[in-house]
């Protein structure tokens, strides 16, 4: 019986999973910011991001560059070409997000499994908002950041919290996560990775809970979820650093966000002439090895 090798890419195609996942990524965060939220008293409904594409790219390719990718475009175009960067506070963000989309790429084994699909999708979300939300929660218990909903009463911090990570959940969660990941996946397996110069991972290849949710896996997480806390609530101190809202983006006026725009869509489109440059080069090389 043949051993079934794990899915694997080249160095370079790991590089070009991160940067497509980094540049399109980043596309679609400028797009939210010129979506409007709806505030219906406390509760705010809004596209915070478009999550389906980060879900897509970890669960056809490789999940650790996919997410990094993606996690780092958010940064680049979505925060420092729009002077919106909170320094210390980043690394929370970046952390959690990117736990969550790795998580939610490694639970899939099979890509046309529409359940392995939601559980994996719902997972990543539940991972990322989650330990955003306790964050939230522990800066006001602990007292580094001020916020009383109820006036003398800190502890609706928890209401409010809970309530917004219903609504990332349910309302982004479905409609900007889950039900374009559905669509895309299955649609896209077996099809994207070739014009990429790519195999697509093996549908067929059985893993147990236990190989996925290793003790490894749980204590980086831990781990990672540890820093993320302390980054976050140093960003609320006086020790916070790193912080960059330049002057003169105010002078530009709102249009400045399509250069960010542009420049990431530019991003997006060398990347895939790169990529479709390097499938045909190999399949070039492998008809001259049949002949």
């Amino acid at each position: 019986m043949a051993i079934q090798r794990p899915y694997q890419l080249t160095q370079s195609q790991k590089m070009m999973v991160f940067i497509l996942s980094m540049s399109l990524y980043g596309l679609s965060n400028m797009f939210t910011e010129l979506i409007p939220s709806v505030q219906l008293g406390f509760i705010e409904l809004s596209v915070e991001y478009f999550a389906f594409i980060p879900l897509t790219l970890c669960i056809l390719f490789h999940p650790f560059y996919a997410a990094i990718g993606a996690s780092l475009g958010e940064i680049i175009f979505g925060e420092l070409m729009l002077g919106q960067f909170g320094g210390i506070g980043e690394v929370e963000k970046f952390i959690t997000f990117s736990l969550g989309m790795y998580i939610a790429g490694i639970l899939v084994r099979n890509p046309l499994n529409r359940r392995q699909v939601t559980v994996a999708v719902f997972a990543g979300l539940l991972v990322h908002h989650l330990l955003g939300t306790i964050v939230d929660i522990g800066k006001v218990w602990v007292g580094v950041e001020e916020f009383e909903a109820v006036s003398g009463l800190a502890e609706s911090i928890v209401i409010i919290e809970g309530v917004s990570l219903l609504n990332d959940l349910l309302f982004s969660g479905i409609l900007f996560a889950l039900l374009p990941t559905l669509y895309l996946v299955p649609r896209l397996y077996g099809k994207i990775e070739p014009l990429l110069g790519m195999k697509p991972r093996n549908k067929n290849m059985k893993y147990t809970i236990g190989a996925i949710v290793t003790p490894k896996l749980v204590v980086v997480s831990v781990l990672l979820a540890v820093i993320a806390i302390a980054a976050e609530f140093l960003s609320e101190t006086d020790w916070a650093f790193g912080e960059w809202e330049p002057d003169f983006l105010a002078a530009f006026g709102d249009w400045f966000i399509w250069v960010p725009i542009a420049l990431s869509f530019i991003a997006t489109i060398i990347v895939l002439i790169v990529m479709r440059a390097k499938s045909k080069r190999n399949n070039t090389k492998e008809l001259e090895n049949l002949g």
